[in-house]
């Protein structure tokens, strides 16, 4: 039996990212994910928008670990404390298009020790994208 929302101690989880460019940025991930707007805040005070990703997890690795996932994705340490990993289901397509929305590429695809099919990317604020297909 599933858990209800009043068994769970978090019911979801936000990730709030500041851009110097919030119009890039939001067409990075819109355009270049397609991920869906769900809310809209324009107002005097700023802009802002929620987008849906689906089922979110949080990941806290050590150092070392850290250390691992960057040589195996992108060949050597590269990423700062925060990475999103987001799971796609055809990863050409999805870095062929945040690619054409400003991303950098940190590292060409690799396969991974587990199985999954993986690419580093940047997004255009800075931050590191791995996107990863699940193997067949």
């Amino acid at each position: 039996m599933p858990p209800t929302p009043s068994d769970q101690p978090v019911l979801e989880l936000r990730v709030a990212l500041t851009a110097r460019d919030y119009e890039r940025l939001v067409r990075f991930y819109c355009a270049g994910l397609g991920l869906e707007t769900t809310q809209v805040w324009p107002s005097e005070q700023g802009r802002a928008v929620i987008l849906d990703m689906g089922r979110a997890t949080l990941e806290v690795f050590d150092e070392q670990q850290a250390a691992t996932i960057d040589q195996l994705e992108a060949g050597r340490r590269v990423s700062g404390p925060i990475r999103f990993a987001l799971q796609v289901p055809d990863l050409e397509a999805a870095m062929a298009r945040l690619l054409a929305n400003g991303a950098v590429l940190v590292h060409p695809p690799v396969r991974t020790p587990w199985g999954e099919y993986n690419v580093r990317l940047q997004d255009p604020e800075g931050l590191q994208v791995t996107l990863f297909q699940a193997s067949a």
